[in-house]
């Protein structure tokens, strides 16, 4: 930590080949979740993605905001 506060280089403490930056919430609006499917979910999810032409993660969107709409949860 000394190093840090010192203001010297550091970057050999970090695997900066596997880094990810993560926004927080606060300034991207968005949070990164995992979900878990049944492998049958995975595989309707791909076939409507490609009967469609857009990835997995924008049907799993579409699908998740259409219903919050539908129950009213849409934020004002």
């Amino acid at each position: 930590m000394d190093k840090f506060e010192n203001g010297e280089d550091v970057l050999d403490y970090f695997d900066v080949d596997n880094a990810e930056l993560i926004y927080p919430e606060s300034v991207s609006g968005t949070r990164r979740v995992n979900v878990d499917f049944p492998l049958w979910v995975v595989d309707a999810l791909d076939r409507e993605a490609k009967r469609i032409g857009v990835g997995r993660q924008a049907v799993i969107k579409t699908w998740i905001v259409q219903h919050l709409d539908e129950m009213g949860e849409r934020p004002a």
